[in-house]
């Protein structure tokens, strides 16, 4: 009897160890529940996402209930990604033209029909805000952390940041959960924190910083951290930045679709490659792991959804995979109404394993 109670104990305790709980250890119970609901989904598909979606798409912008994908399937995507790029100067819009007033009513609208918001920071420079994040400075990191006037300006726009996260309320008054993926594409030189123009200890130490002014000094209890890399070759290179496991929730990176004309084209088996070392590390380190950014501008495969990215996903446990946003009619990564892709995308849409909004809703993430 009493050895039969210890086995039973022993599976009951590994059956927790199989789940984990956000970092932030006073998380809200909606944001602890979306952490457990995520890794549950996941084992049985991956939810599409999309940049801006409810924002604006091709041909349109600040149109209410219009999406591009929705006008395609009939539903809104299940993840959508935001950006704050600008809130760092106590902007009326975020980076690609979207008031910040509106995409609060996005997000609470995301929220009420059950999917995901994850939001990325295009934020300019602590250091000269005259620079953006695509402006290429060395030792940013390093000056923020001696220069006392710019980690008062750094600490000013977390302070932005963490009033802006505290202001997303449910119909409820509950705080909404929101994936936060600050100083991405990491791997790349492209962003003053990339790997060329900080060495690893600094951006580490910008993470953890962040991480803990936000959580710990700004009672920002409604956030998962998602740690976000560019391309990458072994699983050393992925996790030689990562911040610690007690610094993060997810794990992922951003992959685009670049074939060459003329050019043999190995993008499917060289991402799938990195999935799987995505899904080593995941699992290995009890987090949830996606694709959080990808895409083919304009689209011009037609079949580019099924044969593309339904072999990258299928069957690796990747809680969702988001496609950059529609910004005008040469640089879009959804389909719309009419586009080559449309139907492609609708049979894509339709495999048991792809969670699009309605889905999503009814697997209740918050509950």
């Amino acid at each position: 009897m009493l050895r039969t109670a210890l086995v039973c104990l022993t599976l009951y305790a590994g059956s927790l160890g199989a789940q984990t709980a956000p970092i932030d250890k006073k998380a809200t119970k909606e944001t602890r529940n979306l952490y457990t609901n995520l890794q549950k989904l996941a084992k049985k598909g991956t939810m599409f996402g999309h940049q801006d979606d409810l924002g604006y798409g091709v041909n349109w912008r600040a149109e209410t209930g219009r999406s591009d994908v929705k006008e395609v399937v009939g539903e809104y995507p299940a993840v959508f990604g935001w950006d704050l790029g600008r809130i760092e100067f106590d902007s009326t819009h975020e980076i690609d033209g979207i008031p910040f007033e509106s995409q609060r009513k996005f997000v609470e609208q995301v929220y009420a029909q059950g999917g995901v918001n994850t939001f990325s920071w295009h934020l300019n420079n602590p250091t000269d805000p005259t620079k953006t994040s695509w402006d290429k400075v060395d030792f940013t990191i390093r000056k923020l952390f001696s220069d006392p006037q710019a980690r008062q300006r750094y600490d000013a726009w977390l302070d932005r940041v963490a009033a802006y996260f505290n202001s997303l309320k449910g119909p409820k008054g509950e705080a909404i959960p929101v994936i936060f993926r600050p100083f991405h594409e990491h791997t790349g030189s492209w962003f003053w924190w990339g790997k060329d123009h900080a060495t690893v200890d600094e951006y580490v130490q910008l993470w953890r910083y962040t991480v803990e002014y936000l959580r710990d000094k700004k009672d920002v209890h409604n956030v998962l951290y998602a740690y976000s890399t560019d391309r990458f070759p072994t699983k050393e290179e992925y996790l030689e930045r990562y911040p610690g496991d007690a610094y993060i929730d997810i794990v992922g990176f951003d992959i685009y679709h670049r074939p060459q004309p003329g050019q043999p084209d190995h993008f499917v088996a060289n991402t799938r490659q990195r999935v799987e070392i995505l899904k080593e590390v995941g699992q290995e380190k009890k987090k949830v792991y996606a694709i959080t950014e990808t895409g083919l501008e304009k689209l011009p495969q037609p079949n580019w959804w099924t044969q593309v990215l339904a072999p990258i996903i299928k069957n690796a446990g990747l809680s969702y995979v988001l496609v950059w946003r529609n910004g005008n009619p040469g640089h879009f990564y959804a389909p719309y109404a009419g586009q080559a892709t449309a139907e492609d995308f609708k049979k894509f849409s339709q495999q048991s394993d792809v969670y699009l909004q309605k889905k999503t809703a009814a697997a209740q993430l918050y509950r």
